[in-house]
């Protein structure tokens, strides 16, 4: 009984799809057995991320202490009458209302000097958990929940935090290649891999996406926008490029989607192309390619900083990537 009623609902699909293909779709999104739904997993792992953050600038405000180290000057401090030690510096010093650049190095910012001649490797993660100021923090925040949890809710904790602690990791790595004479800190990098892992997963996923052209052009300029917001001054634009780099790779090889025919497969006829395989061909293309070119650029990267490559003698145009001199400002070294 079981057989013969799989055997008309197929039949009836069949019949739907020659005669309108639309209607079929329509069908196999209502059908039980016309669609593979997909799995939504709850977020939890980006508000960790969140959390973890508001709580490691909680951690460098009481550290920093203002009050206290401004020798007699605590007045200068703002917000010391109802923050106490953990009033932000003075504004001259940091207008992003936060701690010392003293303190962020001691916490573990990205310095240069100490990650290559100290061995102090461990910033190149830690500086992803720190931030300059409360605006540094919120903007940061906003976009990782904006951004971070629709990624997380279809593909899970598991992918979206690799992706993120690992482009962390690489927007540091490229960031002290190119940058030796100024602390870093933050999670732009981190933020810009998922958006480079939104770019490729639209890419790899092409097949199951409707208005592709308007999803593109829309991602792609929110992209351009905020790589654009990083050639302005004290801004650490390499760390957003090494992100992005890296984000980008891994979204081919974590994201990967069953394409459409496949997912339909239960009402389409048996004569549709590719219905009868999970993936495509060009997908393992992809993946492949970005496997090999991710291993490729980690390795490549770690020997070059703990070698003490200077990037910008190799890449004499590269500094204007992160900062474009004009007449209103100029560009540090």
């Amino acid at each position: 009984m079981a057989g013969s009623r799989h055997d008309a609902d197929q039949k009836a699909g069949m019949r739907k799809w020659e005669e309108n293909p639309l209607a079929a779709h329509a069908q196999a999104q209502q059908h039980p057995e016309g669609r593979e739904t997909e799995r939504e997993w709850v977020p939890w792992i980006v508000p960790v991320f969140v959390a973890a953050n508001i709580a490691m600038f909680a951690v460098a405000m009481y550290a920093n202490n203002c009050p206290a180290h401004a020798r007699g000057a605590g007045r200068k401090c703002v917000g010391a009458g109802f923050l106490g030690r953990f009033a932000f510096q003075p504004l001259n010093q940091n207008p992003l209302l936060g701690p010392s650049s003293a303190t962020l190095e001691k916490l573990g910012a990205l310095v240069w000097d100490k990650v290559v001649h100290e061995r102090e490797g461990w910033r190149l993660f830690a500086c992803i958990w720190m931030h300059a100021g409360v605006v540094h923090l919120l903007a940061n925040m906003l976009s990782l929940v904006l951004v971070g949890l629709r990624l997380e809710q279809q593909f899970g904790f598991v992918r979206v935090g690799v992706i993120y602690l690992a482009s962390g990791v690489g927007g540091s790595v490229l960031s002290s290649l190119f940058i030796r004479d100024n602390i870093s800190v933050g999670a732009s990098g981190a933020l810009f891999g998922l958006l480079g892992a939104m770019l490729s997963e639209l890419f790899t996923n092409w097949t199951i996406y409707t208005n592709k052209a308007a999803a593109l052009v829309t991602l792609l300029l929110v992209i351009v926008i905020n790589l654009a917001i990083g050639m302005l001054p004290h801004v650490d634009n390499f760390a957003h490029i090494g992100g992005f780099l890296t984000g980008f790779l891994l979204g081919f090889v974590l994201l990967m989607r069953p394409h459409y025919a496949w997912s339909q497969r239960y009402v389409l006829p048996s004569s549709v192309k590719d219905a009868g395989r999970k993936y495509l061909t060009y997908q393992w293309v992809l993946l492949a390619v970005a496997s090999v070119l991710a291993v490729i650029g980690l390795v490549v990267g770690m020997t070059m900083l703990f070698r003490g490559v200077n990037g910008n003698e190799h890449c004499q145009w590269c500094h204007y990537l992160s900062c474009v001199p004009t007449s209103k400002w100029s560009c540090g070294k």
